[in-house]
């Protein structure tokens, strides 16, 4: 598959020859948050066809997007990870996926939420202005969905499961069966007041103030 050029001398042409096709991004996305074995890749981009995958990792180690590593022990095997320039691309994706949310309706029957996407969409919600000097740690829950955030002196780590240590608020989310688990959910949960709190409950709106945008 012949990877298409632009023939123009322009930053976002040459953006979209290299992470542009079908998929591309979205590998990106997922490799985002840790390092990901071929089948766990698979697995979150439910759909893509095998050879699509296999393309678009080769064509991404090509452009010294993505690498091969070996998974550490006591795993076996090699996974894919970002390259240093591959990072380079998280400030993009967290604005264009702030735009793109804008543009979501409702969710449809059949629409995956992966903790990986949800754990992105908590970066990208992320206000830094809101945060200054602020130091406490959250972790959310819907259903089978765990993500957490640590904020330390106003600068955030985040990732998928529980949080490194025990959080100072916990917030579950009660979400309808029929609206997938997802940070969106989340987040009109505790608006409506809709959540379970553990630990000091008055971080919620700071929750809110620092982790949702207008």
């Amino acid at each position: 598959m012949k990877r298409r050029e632009f023939g123009q001398y322009c930053g976002i042409a040459r953006a979209l020859e290299l992470v542009g096709e079908r998929w591309a991004l979205l590998v990106v996305r997922d490799l985002m948050i840790r390092p990901r074995r071929y089948t766990d890749l698979q697995e979150g981009l439910a759909g893509i066809p095998s050879n699509v995958l296999s393309t678009r990792l080769k064509e991404l180690e090509q452009s010294g997007i993505v690498e091969r590593q070996v998974a550490p022990a006591p795993q076996r095997g090699v996974v894919y990870a970002l390259t240093p320039l591959g990072q380079e691309l998280e400030p993009a994706l967290l604005a264009l996926g702030r735009w793109g949310s804008t543009q979501l309706g409702d969710p449809q029957p059949g629409d995956r939420v992966t903790p990986d996407g949800a754990t992105l969409n908590l970066r990208a919600n992320f206000r830094q202005e809101e945060a200054a000097g602020l130091t406490a740690s959250f972790e959310l829950h819907a259903r089978d969905l765990v993500v957490h955030a640590v904020v330390t002196d106003g600068k955030l780590t985040s990732g998928i499961g529980p949080a490194p240590e025990p959080a100072d608020l916990v917030i579950t989310a009660e979400v309808p069966d029929d609206v997938p688990a997802s940070y969106r959910a989340i987040v009109r949960a505790a608006r409506l007041g809709q959540v379970e709190l553990k630990g000091s409950k008055k971080l919620l709106d700071t929750f809110l103030r620092v982790f949702t945008r207008p």
